[in-house]
């Protein structure tokens, strides 16, 4: 009898915000990841089996318990508590081939964008125009013209039908993305230039109408593109405004130079919290739940939808799935090195406050399923931290240039990062290492992005080319 009480050890499975799943188990000593894997599913009478991975103390459980528990010398009279993180259902594979290399921007590649579904793609450029391109052929598919100055920034619909371009001028524009014509004329308001788009989730207003610009201005404006102009305009910020979010609950997230991010509104234009703590501009901004705001109803199925109402449902299951209880999530990245987590609805405080980087922070993006964050520097290092406490996981080096973008593949597996030195890396989540180095572009990589569906890799910079990179 003494031989099986020694072999269990006393369990608390818990969710990634720490709330316990059920009362605490005995679980015998040899059991792995494989044994609590259905152990949990049964747990929780998961009809569809979900793979999880499960974490103690922020390190992943990859060896039976017994293993752990010597190695680490952790004593069995106390509960083990086991994080139990739910993992995607389909894999994405790691891109790691070069499929097409397209040209016709006369100027550097300054963004590019994937639509929702991820069959169009996107891209910007220091020569005024925004270029449609076909992913089918690897061809170009249209060019707009009509901008005075480098195009900045671009953002599609979530709802996959209209496409947004910011000028250095300042002047915005609306595209059809099935014809390459513009929708209407320029929405000019705007004193300097564009430094950020984002649409109204699609969950909270289908078909989709109103997106938020930020400006070097200092101002934030709301636009309809049915109505063909600003409908309000919020301002507040002291200097230029350096990103923007418009998050799941409905309001909108400001990030400035005047070390503030804030919080507003978007019926009347109402500031409703301030959150301070950075010492030096506010370059980034990442929501928690940002991927699903940005495919809005699309998956990685590739499912069509034939109404804004049907669309407009699944959008919000989908957000109400990826949130679960908890509250949205803000990351901010500066040039004071650092970067803060809040929960805005919560708190105007930081939950934490994220420290490593060596050089000011240029782009924090959260995992899709949200238990991730990851930041590119000027350091030339990407970190990982974990997405709910906002702890340092892991430092991802092999660039030698300061890293300008991020992405993430739709798993949250992996993740994709370019930079100066002209080369685009994907990293492993799972073993913390460089899964592929992707040569090829002749200078700096300026923009990256990860198709929904997780099929294709798109990058562009300095070079003026844009490339598409397969599995």
């Amino acid at each position: 009898m003494e031989d099986e009480a020694v072999n269990n050890v006393m369990c608390q499975f818990t969710d990634p915000e720490g709330t316990p799943l059920g009362a605490p188990l005995y679980l015998p000593q040899n059991a792995g990841p494989q044994q609590l894997q259905q152990i949990v599913n049964k747990l929780l009478n998961n009809e569809e089996k979900l793979p999880y991975a499960f974490y103690i103390s922020d390190q992943e459980l990859v060896v039976p318990l017994e293993t752990y528990l010597q190695k680490n010398k952790v004593s069995v009279e106390k509960v083990l508590a086991i994080v139990c993180q739910p993992q995607a259902i389909f894999r994405i594979r790691p891109v790691n081939r070069c499929s097409a290399t397209i040209a016709g921007h006369a100027e550097a590649v300054l963004s590019v964008a994937f639509s929702p579904d991820g069959r169009q793609l996107a891209s910007g450029s220091g020569d005024t125009t925004v270029r449609l391109w076909d992913l089918n052929t690897q061809t170009p598919m249209f060019t707009c013209t009509g901008h005075k100055n480098w195009v900045l920034c671009i953002a599609w619909s979530p709802d996959g039908k209209h496409l947004v371009s910011g000028s250095k001028a300042g002047e915005l524009q609306c595209w059809d993305p099935q014809t390459g014509k513009p929708s209407g004329n320029q929405l000019v308001g705007h004193k300097k230039w564009i430094t950020g788009i984002s649409w109204e989730p699609v969950h909270l207003n289908a078909p989709c109408r109103r997106f938020v610009s930020a400006s070097k201005d200092g101002d934030a404006r709301i636009w309809d593109i049915s109505l063909r102009k600003s409908v309000i305009c919020l301002s507040g910020h002291t200097l230029a405004i350096t990103c923007v979010k418009w998050g799941g609950d409905g309001v909108i997230y400001t990030g400035s130079q005047d070390c503030t991010i804030k919080v507003w509104e978007t019926s009347q234009g109402k500031l409703i919290r301030e959150l301070k703590g950075h010492g030096h501009w506010v370059n980034s901004l990442a929501l928690s739940t940002e991927y699903v705001l940005r495919t809005g109803a699309f998956d990685h199925t590739g499912k069509t939808y034939s109404s804004p109402e049907e669309m407009k449902k699944v959008a919000l299951e989908r957000y109400n799935k990826m949130k679960g209880n908890a509250p949205e999530r803000l990351v901010s990245g500066s040039d004071d090195f650092t970067m803060f987590l809040w929960e805005p609805a919560v708190s105007k405080h930081p939950k934490t406050r994220m420290t490593g980087h060596q050089q000011l922070v240029n782009h924090v993006y959260f995992s899709p399923d949200g238990n991730w964050v990851a930041s590119a520097s000027f350091d030339k290092s990407v970190k990982l931290w974990n997405g709910i406490t906002g702890k340092f996981v892991a430092a991802f080096r092999g660039h030698v240039g300061p890293v300008y973008q991020i992405s993430w593949s739709a798993d949250s597996r992996l993740l994709l990062s370019g930079s100066k030195d002209s080369t685009l890396k994907i990293w492993d989540i799972r073993t913390q290492k460089l899964k592929q180095d992707l040569p090829g572009h002749a200078d700096e990589v300026f923009a990256v992005d990860w198709s929904p569906d997780g099929e294709k890799v798109a990058s562009g910079g300095k070079d003026r080319v844009l490339k598409l990179w397969m599995g």
